[in-house]
């Protein structure tokens, strides 16, 4: 091996190095990006405005959100869908009258041949010596080729511009987060139990430990998976309910029977044992995933 080739930059392997130095640079590939704390949204943060609920409701697959929000979302939902649906009929009906003028001009179109053919019909005698009256093939007449040449210079019939075709807008409102059909009445209020009933609201925002579970008054934290029982809008640890509610299926608060469906389990910003962040998004439309607070986009 000569001097050079004891070089760096002579090597015959592509190192992890150069492939993270080259990812970077295209964009392309797998790229791990490091998450600060400020870019995971605490346990009890609305999902539509990430700042803490003054108001909360909890949806059936468990995603909080601030009342005020999540209605004003819904309600924009609701007109965009009523525009859309519109615009849907508005097409719909020209549709129908553009086949009502087709229909009717292939009628007269077809009285108008009639009346030619037949006033047209004259009777001349052949001459067999003339090969060109029988060498006459039936085929489109120049008037017809003239009527489907394309006119460049009429806007309608260059190739942009083509009628959009709308389809018929679905009247179902969805979840922002689980983007399953959502409905008002399937929100359920959410009762937090502060850690100081004495402390106002925003003394209480800002600390960092602003509430406890309603049975064992366990800190409740992002590292702390919690759920909801439907009937109270009480929030309890999951520990809670798996040693203590589950038991009986009873809800301590107002002493009401609970089924499955009545325990809703907040989602939240996933932590492993490491309290490691892990959460999935999209961006550019490039998918993001995050697997132990590294956050990984594939092209």
């Amino acid at each position: 091996m000569t001097r050079h080739g004891k070089n760096c930059t002579a090597g015959a392997v592509y190192t992890y190095h150069e492939k993270k130095k080259d990812t970077a640079a295209s964009g392309y590939g797998t790229q791990n990006v490091r998450l600060s704390k400020d870019a995971v949204k605490d346990f009890d943060c609305c999902c539509l405005s990430l700042q803490p609920c003054k108001d909360p409701v909890v949806t059936p697959d468990g995603y909080l959100y601030e009342k005020e929000a999540i209605l004003e979302y819904i309600l924009h939902q609701k007109k965009e869908i009523a525009r859309q649906m519109k615009a849907y009929e508005k097409q719909k009906n020209e549709k129908k009258l553009e086949m009502a003028e087709l229909s009717k001009a292939a009628k007269e179109s077809k009285v108008k041949n009639f009346l030619d053919k037949e006033l047209s019909i004259v009777s001349k005698p052949l001459n067999p010596f003339d090969h060109k009256a029988g060498d006459s093939e039936p085929g489109p007449s120049s008037e017809d080729k003239d009527k489907k040449l394309p006119s460049f210079w009429i806007p309608s019939l260059t190739p942009e511009a083509k009628t959009k075709v709308i389809p018929k807008p679905d009247k179902c409102v969805y979840c922002p987060m689980s983007r399953k059909p959502l409905k008002l009445k399937d929100l359920t209020p959410v009762h937090f139990t502060p850690v100081d009933s004495s402390v106002d609201r925003v003394g209480l925002i800002n600390r960092q430990d602003r509430y406890v579970c309603a049975v064992t008054r366990d800190m409740l934290g992002n590292s702390v998976p919690c759920a909801v029982l439907r009937p109270s809008g009480s929030v309890v640890t999951l520990e809670c309910v798996e040693k203590l509610i589950k038991k009986d299926m009873v809800d301590p608060m107002n002493g009401e029977k609970l089924t499955d469906k009545d325990i809703i389990v907040l989602q939240r910003t996933w932590k492993n044992g490491q309290g490691q962040d892990r959460m999935a998004t999209t961006s550019n439309g490039k998918r993001i995933s995050c697997f132990g607070n590294d956050q990984k986009m594939a092209a």
